[in-house]
């Protein structure tokens, strides 16, 4: 704590959005004996935080410059994400479907998770 401020809970007052993490496990179908991957929940309405940044593509080429959008997670660091795991976030009224591209940037007060969009299931 810093001069009466409590760092997590000034950040976590920036999120606005919440996430539901979806994973895929195999389950057995009692109706059939087959083993059938279903898709579990982790974690629902978990606040959280979507950041949406621009950059320049600066690799080269014959036609306009190109422009890539990079989307970025803030959540606390105690909510698991597994690698392949689904995020759905919805936030100020809008809702998109992620999943993780890299490395989670962890600290003490949240975690900072780079997404791309959901292509499907692995």
């Amino acid at each position: 704590m810093v001069r009466g401020v409590n760092l997590a809970a000034a950040v976590k007052s920036l999120w606005e959005g919440k996430c539901t993490v979806t994973v895929r496990e195999n389950k057995t179908n009692e109706a059939n004996g087959r083993t059938e991957a279903k898709e579990v929940d982790l974690c629902t309405n978990e606040p959280c935080r979507i950041s949406f940044d621009t950059v320049q593509v600066t690799e080269p080429s014959n036609g306009a410059a190109q422009t890539k959008q990079t989307v970025t997670l803030f959540i606390d660091p105690a909510v698991s994400l597994p690698a392949g795991s689904k995020i759905t976030v919805t936030q100020k009224g809008t809702t998109g479907v992620y999943e993780q591209s890299g490395v989670p940037a962890v600290y003490s007060t949240h975690k900072e998770v780079p997404l791309e969009l959901f292509k499907g299931w692995a």
